[in-house]
């Protein structure tokens, strides 16, 4: 065991087996304040040229497709911003600048793995099979954490309340320790999920019992209004020294290193290991929702900054330059997300309201004559 793993911390300097690895980060334009500080495990460069090994054990057909759901993924997050803006979604959480975090994460995990997110993860959804169109009947108002089965889809329910949902990823890995599984548990959550009491209690939990988890957390430089240079001090990945488990710092616009790192803590988790924390750095581009106006705390000057970072331009020219792709298979990604975003639109828009008498069922056991009454006069019984 390298002595980097001894003391809980996974240096990308040495790389996660000791080998010496090139991180140096080459000259460019300035990088988001919130990705000052140890240089993350970065395999192409923002330019799209490659910096270390991209020979990640994926075919180049395997590769092509992770940009093609890349791009698949960001127009539908356009899309549902359109539908919010029309009246056809209630409030939306855009995800734009954050999809190689999500899609090179999700296609690392196996089809046993289980995902607990938060309610910014529709990228992730989609590798993970969930249907578009149920999962945001959530923001439509019409059935509470989307009527999918996030038992045959491995994926739990959306949630809202800000970091919750690491302890229920953290038991849920207990439970499979427990039942001899060889699977792991990955949660999603934002860097201001870290200065809740959750997550500390969720990160203590798993280190204690060395539960198969993968805390994943997408740093994206903003809990909600307040810069994470502002609401945390020290480096996040830095935290799993304390708990006695390994942390590792990715850069979270890079598909290919955000899937090395994740498919290397599942490996970790399924061997028994015990659980990862992993720190994507990236940036959230768009508002932190419909309901949020970004202009009233961030400047656009940083937007474009962030922009030079852009998680599908990377990957786009990287693979040109290697030859992975042409233009053709582009213009062909590019339209069938232009038909998937109409597809979901027209699905949404179509999805009828629930039935009043929704408000009442699953409500009380035993109801009482009152409630019934109520229910009777809502109802015209």
């Amino acid at each position: 065991m390298p002595a980097s793993l001894a003391f809980g911390l996974i240096p990308y300097a040495l790389g996660v087996s000791g080998e010496r690895v090139d991180v140096s980060v080459p000259a460019g334009p300035p990088e988001p304040a919130h990705w000052a500080g140890t240089p993350p495990l970065r395999l192409i460069a923002p330019d799209g040229t490659a910096v270390g090994d991209t020979e990640v054990g994926l075919a180049p057909a395997v590769m092509a497709d992770l940009l093609r759901r890349m791009i698949v993924a960001r127009r539908l997050d356009r899309e549902c911003i359109a539908l919010q803006r029309q009246g056809e979604l209630t409030v939306y959480p855009g995800f734009e600048g954050q999809e190689a975090a999500q899609i090179g994460s999700a296609f690392a995990l196996g089809p046993e793995d289980f995902v607990f997110p938060t309610f910014r993860e529709l990228a992730a959804a989609l590798v993970r099979g969930v249907d578009a169109v149920q999962y945001l009947q959530y923001h439509r108002g019409t059935w509470h954490g989307g009527p999918y089965d996030p038992r045959a889809t491995r994926f739990g329910p959306i949630s809202i309340p800000i970091a919750t949902q690491i302890a229920h990823a953290v038991g849920h890995a207990l439970g499979q320790k427990l039942d001899g599984l060889s699977a792991c548990t990955l949660a999603y959550f934002g860097d201001g999920s870290t200065s809740e009491g959750d997550f500390h209690e969720a990160a203590n939990m798993a280190g204690v019992f060395g539960v198969p988890a993968v805390l994943f957390c997408q740093n994206n430089g903003w809990a909600i209004s307040v810069p994470t240079t502002r609401q945390t001090a020290g480096e996040i990945w830095r935290r799993a020294e304390g708990y006695g488990f390994p942390g590792v710092r990715v850069d979270g616009n890079d598909v290919l290193a955000v899937y090395v790192a994740t498919r290397d803590a599942v490996a970790r988790a399924r061997g028994g290991e015990g659980p990862t924390l992993i720190e994507a750095l990236t940036y959230r581009v768009g508002a932190h929702s419909t309901a949020d106006d970004p202009g009233r705390y961030r400047d656009d000057a940083e937007v474009e900054v962030a922009r030079a970072f852009d998680p599908i331009a990377r990957f786009r020219t990287w693979l040109l330059a290697a030859g992975h792709v042409d233009q053709a298979f582009i213009s062909s990604c590019e339209a069938e997300a232009e038909a998937f975003a109409m597809e979901v639109r027209a699905g949404v828009v179509d999805t009828p309201a629930p039935p009043v008498e929704w408000m009442f069922d699953w409500t009380f056991a035993a109801p009482s004559e009152a409630f019934q009454r109520m229910r009777r006069e809502a109802l015209g019984e």
